[in-house]
């Protein structure tokens, strides 16, 4: 039986129950854990020098291989923190304006690249499965054929892909077009990502559409298709009773003292339109004095990409707004904004989800956000919250007919759903919950990896060493 070989930028063998990276780690962990396999990657440490040690670290847990490497500093400068987030992370979110080119970098990003498939390549078997994750690994595939590997290989982008116009801000947009229909089949979370890439392929590679899955282009047939990651509703559910009854949720009710709390919980990024939030929960106060004293709004942002000076510029300005909001409206019994920069165990947010009455999802562009799909799957049955969500996340696709819409760019618009959601009646609640709750069952975690590798299976040969 072919082995799984799951490919990511970060490695970090997963406690379950413990905080991860997010929505690849969990669906990348859960495939291995059904069918075992190697999880190859960078493992986080970082080498002082010019050159990355070529050791590979191995490590074996509960049938998962975790196959790991360090990278130099200088690697991780062009290829991580360079190419990879100071390029197509902002791009990629429709920020070219917050974009930088370098030379440079993308050498090095190619260079990594080119670098983890020799390392991965004395791992590989004949009948191996190859399924790579996200842009830090857009040209894997091509190095992959390059150095002789022949297996299918499958690529999964987790953040948004843009249409053309902005996709050709990146400089060598054509040359990592290229790259990525080395691939086998190519996923995506979104139909709209999906038309974005294919639209490209076809009007600037000369690629032709055979049927509603499939592109062929430079003699390769790439499979092209939508699998929107889910999550397992029941384990939610689950982990959303761990602390229900713990002293931080005990603690957090009698403070609030009747009073209805929302809830936000991001990674701290521009992408994820918190200064917006914070406007429109200001408007909210301003809009409607009914609810000044009488709601509540958590944001829980742990730090991310601290040494990258936009980063902690959002930080800054998350603080000042924080500050401003609280020092306008507070009073001596009620604090409305509590912002908080830190993490908690994932059961801690789940249970605070449960005990929540709205939950607070508004990016301005993400791939999918789990966190709307939990806040719903935490929600207590008998009586659940409302779910905000932007409409360019990409679980508003699936969330849209029970979740509240909002445009996150839209402050007044915004201000009116939270007085909506915070006011909404009960038979519409739970009308709207079991809706929702529904689709993330039959769609979950599981759903989505079943059918990502069952097409991998299926998708046409493998692209000839010459793609590129």
């Amino acid at each position: 039986m072919s082995r799984l070989i799951v490919v990511s930028n970060r490695v970090a063998p997963i406690v379950e129950g413990k905080p991860t990276a997010g929505g690849l780690a969990v669906g990348v962990f859960d495939a291995l854990k059904q069918t075992g396999g190697v999880w190859f990657g960078w493992n986080g440490d970082i080498v002082e020098g010019a050159t990355s040690p070529d050791t590979v670290q191995r490590e074996l847990r509960d049938n998962i291989t975790y196959a790991t490497v360090a990278l130099s500093r200088s690697d991780y400068d062009q290829y991580y923190r360079g190419f990879s987030n100071g390029m197509l992370w902002p791009v990629f979110h429709y920020r070219p304006d917050l974009s930088r080119y370098d030379r440079r970098e993308y050498a090095g990003y190619c260079r990594v690249n080119q670098w983890l498939v020799d390392r991965l390549k004395p791992m590989v078997q004949p009948d191996d499965r190859l399924w790579v994750h996200d842009y830090h690994l857009l040209p894997f595939a091509r190095a992959c054929r390059q150095a002789g590997i022949r297996n299918r290989i499958g690529f999964f982008l987790h953040i948004p892909f843009p249409v053309e116009p902005v996709m050709t801000t990146v400089p060598p947009h054509r040359e990592l077009m290229e790259a990525m229909c080395a691939y086998d089949l190519v996923g995506f979370q979104t139909d709209a990502d999906r038309r974005a890439f294919v639209d490209y392929v076809c009007r600037r590679l000369g690629g032709v559409r055979r049927g509603d899955h499939h592109i062929e282009v430079g003699g390769h047939c790439i499979r092209v298709g939508v699998y929107p990651i889910g999550i397992y509703p029941d384990e939610i559910q689950q982990l959303s009773l761990k602390h229900s009854r713990s002293r931080q949720i005990t603690n957090l009710k009698q403070g609030l003292q009747q009073r209805r709390l929302m809830v936000s919980v991001d990674r701290l990024d521009y992408s994820k339109g918190m200064i917006e939030r914070f406007t429109a929960f200001e408007r909210l106060l301003e809009m409607t004095p009914a609810h000044r004293g009488q709601v509540t709004f958590v944001q829980i942002a742990p730090p991310s990409r601290s040494d990258v000076e936009q980063y902690r510029q959002i930080r800054r300005q998350l603080e000042s707004a924080a500050g401003r909001i609280n020092g306008r409206w507070s009073d001596l019994a009620w604090t409305p904004l509590r912002y908080i920069n830190k993490s908690y165990d994932r059961s801690m947010l789940m249970s605070l989800f449960r005990a929540s009455q709205v939950g607070y999802v508004t990016p301005l562009r993400d791939g999918m956000n789990l966190v709307a799909k939990e806040y719903v799957a935490a929600q207590p049955p008998e009586d659940p919250g409302v779910l905000v969500l932007s409409e360019f996340a990409g679980a508003a696709e699936e969330l849209g007919d029970g979740a509240l819409l909002v445009n996150p760019y839209d402050a007044d618009g915004m201000a009116e759903t939270l007085d909506r959601a915070l006011t909404m009646p009960l038979p519409e609640r739970l009308d709207r919950y079991r809706g929702m709750l529904a689709r993330l069952t039959e769609n979950n975690l599981s759903r989505w990896r079943d059918r990502f590798l069952d097409d991998l299976s299926e998708a046409p040969a493998t692209a000839p060493a010459a793609a590129a």
